[in-house]
């Protein structure tokens, strides 16, 4: 469990990747500073369920595809 938030940063960005979003992009859509999404997307901080939600409604996905199988 340790590598969690590793393992939502990679499918975070594998998401933003796939839509053809930058991650400047990304970040101002869903209103935080791009160097932060970066360390989310890197694993170094572990975000909240709220901003999950709201990084998963801008890429349309289900916030349940930004979470990895156990």
């Amino acid at each position: 469990m340790n590598d969690l938030p590793s393992r939502i940063g990679l499918l975070i960005r594998k998401s933003r990747v796939e839509k053809k979003i930058t991650q400047e992009k990304l970040a101002l859509l869903c209103n935080i500073d791009r160097s932060y999404l970066g360390r989310i997307e890197r694993g170094e901080v572990n975000i909240t369920v709220v901003k999950l939600y709201e990084i998963a409604a801008v890429l349309k996905v289900q916030p349940r595809e930004l979470l990895p199988d156990i």
